[in-house]
């Protein structure tokens, strides 16, 4: 279900967004526009999905800024009791303080460049404070758009200190989300775990097919018919954390590999790109291995 008021009072580009899970029951939408309307809170939009198979009710609110009367964490520890009553997990956050985004990148640069460019257009609500790669090749790129690029080589003998360091630099600059641009290092799971549900990766191949590495050649020697790219969070068990967005191709008889690798890359960007908007909207709610997302 969705609903949107068009021309809503004290229209701004941003809005308080409250999200939540909990195990199904009646009324509990109710619950939630109720507590909005007692606070004089106006909805813009308002998502809601039921699970009918596990039982599972979603629900993302996005509420106009201009009718939020009361700081925000006021209005956290308000809504605490209500959640508490639905047995529910929650978050309620401004889209006005924008999330900090590092970007982890190898060698090949498509991905980083598409989000570079659609942070510069304002197309993302983020900030990127740094860029971290294991080679030297894309420093210049990523200077160029004045932000901070950090070489941290990764081999076999130095893994565990450099994944330390990493982590020790997104700490240090309070990063809220991690994206894997195509980053050709296999992530330790203590890091999927320190950033659960921050740590966003674009795999290029449409999974649950073609898990790890060469997908592109492998499509190509099954003979496929579609090819695509899968965004979806890292965990530790390897391409198979919950999916954030997908996108497809159609190939033909004649693609070479080449082809392949050429019309996959844009599906990697799309993918990526509406992944990364999608979370940093605070519009993905995730239940087990599965996502729920409420698409704009």
């Amino acid at each position: 279900m969705s609903h949107t008021e068009a021309g809503a009072p004290g229209s701004a580009n941003h809005a308080i967004i409250l999200k939540l899970s909990c195990p199904d029951g009646v009324g509990l939408l109710a619950k939630l526009t109720g507590f909005a309307a007692a606070e004089g809170m106006n909805l813009l939009e308002v998502h809601q999905f039921t699970d009918s198979l596990s039982g599972w009710f979603f629900a993302r609110l996005a509420i106009d800024p201009g009718t939020v009367r009361e700081d925000l964490a006021v209005i956290q520890e308000k809504f605490a009791a209500v959640a508490r009553s639905m047995g529910a997990e929650w978050s309620i956050h401004d889209e006005a303080q924008r999330k900090r985004m590092a970007i982890f990148v190898s060698t090949v640069d498509h991905c980083l460049v598409d989000l570079l460019h659609r942070w510069r257009g304002e197309e993302l609500p983020i900030e990127i404070p740094l860029v971290i790669s294991n080679h030297e090749i894309l420093r210049p790129l990523v200077e160029r758009e004045g932000v901070p690029f950090h070489h941290i080589p990764v081999s076999t003998e130095n893994k565990e200190a450099a994944f330390r360091e990493m982590a020790r630099l997104c700490r240090d600059q309070s990063i809220d989300v991690i994206v894997l641009a195509r980053y050709m290092q296999i992530v330790p799971d203590w890091f999927c775990e320190e950033f659960a549900v921050r740590l966003i990766n674009i795999h290029h191949s449409f999974l649950p097919a073609f898990v790890g590495a060469n997908p592109y050649r492998r499509a190509y020697e099954r003979g496929v018919k579609l090819i695509g790219a899968t965004c979806h969070y890292a965990t530790p068990d390897l391409d198979e954390g919950p999916i954030i967005d997908q996108e497809v191709v159609r190939v033909e008889h004649f693609h070479l590999p080449g082809d392949l690798l050429r019309l996959g890359r844009d599906c990697e960007r799309l993918a990526l790109a509406r992944g990364v908007r999608y979370h940093v909207h605070d519009r993905v709610l995730i239940h087990g291995r599965k996502s729920i997302v409420f698409r704009d």
